[in-house]
């Protein structure tokens, strides 16, 4: 990222990846549907440099709500990470996340893999959830998720995949793993057939 961007963080969570893109200097807005998380962040906004302050601002929201804030073509990058899986409707959330790109602007998505859910419980010896994962019916959310689907309804509103990975092939969420262990992950997580057993994916689409 060689210039100042224009980001957009559907689903701020605790606001660290947001504040990390304003302290390298890029102009950030954050929606967040919790008021208290929207709360907590806006406490810790207030504890940062004016400099960082005047680059984030926040609003109360969810992805679905893009229309009543901004203008198509507000954003270089928008950020969906985590908010799909817990929309009550994904195809509207991602279509509102699109729609606020601008020309040649990146949309990154992270969500669970829902076609690898009876994996993390089988290797961890958990059968009764790795049957019970393998046996459900899938909502239509399940479906929607799908990489075959979401590739499928990218390219319909206009943002392609450009390529995806997988996030926690072989590593899942351990901050205190070797940074061997971390290597061999990421490796995992851009190959075959490791990206798509991953407990998540991180999907990339480009506004044409």
């Amino acid at each position: 990222m060689g210039r100042r961007l224009r980001v957009l963080d559907a689903g701020l969570g605790d606001g660290a990846q947001a504040l990390r893109l304003a302290r390298a200097g890029h102009q950030v807005t954050g929606l967040e549907s919790d008021p208290a998380r929207l709360a907590a962040l806006d406490a810790a906004l207030a504890e940062e440099p004016e400099g960082i302050r005047a680059r984030f601002r926040t609003r109360a929201g969810g992805g679905q709500d893009t229309g009543a804030h901004f203008l198509p073509g507000t954003f270089d990058l928008v950020l969906g990470h985590d908010v799909l899986g817990r929309s009550r409707d994904p195809d509207s959330t991602l279509a509102g996340l699109a729609r606020v790109l601008d020309t040649g602007g990146l949309l990154s998505l992270v969500l669970p893999n829902v076609a690898a859910r009876a994996m993390r419980p089988g290797l961890a010896g958990d059968w009764a959830d790795a049957r019970a994962a393998l046996e459900a019916e899938p909502g239509e959310s399940d479906r929607f998720l799908r990489l075959e689907a979401l590739t499928s309804f990218l390219a319909r509103i206009g943002v392609p995949m450009d390529r995806w990975y997988g996030v926690g092939a072989l590593a899942v969420g351990d901050p205190a793993a070797p940074a061997e262990a971390l290597e061999v992950e990421e490796r995992a997580c851009r190959m075959d057939p490791y990206r798509g057993v991953a407990e998540s994916l991180h999907l990339f689409g480009v506004r044409g």
